[in-house]
């Protein structure tokens, strides 16, 4: 039996995980957040602490669509959204999720918008 609760889990992957990954200028950092009722994903610049581009779920393009196909369009749509702000390239942070479902659904929807990880 754990000691710890699933958050503190994730919590302790996620520290993890940032550990390793940093965002800079030319290549961002794309940070999920995944929740029960939808996905978030952000560009964040750590260098200068901004956030360059960011897609909701509760967005109108996304309100309507089923768990996977919401993840995927978000993932299209944050590509969408780095190229305008001038990013080609940028390094994952799944947040300490585990890389399946949503979150890969939201890479793959990244990658296929033309961002490169």
């Amino acid at each position: 039996m754990s000691l710890t609760t699933r958050p503190a889990q994730r919590l302790r992957r996620r520290r993890r995980v940032r550990a390793k990954v940093r965002g800079t200028a030319a290549r961002p950092r794309i940070a999920v957040f995944r929740s029960n009722r939808g996905i978030f994903a952000q560009l964040i610049d750590d260098d200068a602490g901004r956030t360059l581009a960011a897609v909701n779920w509760t967005e109108d393009e996304l309100k309507g669509l089923s768990p996977m196909e919401q993840a995927t369009r978000a993932g299209a749509l944050i590509a969408e959204r780095a190229k305008a702000a001038g990013v080609e390239s940028a390094v994952f942070d799944r947040g300490g999720y585990q890389y399946h479902g949503r979150v890969k659904a939201l890479a793959e929807g990244a990658r296929e918008g033309g961002l490169r990880f």
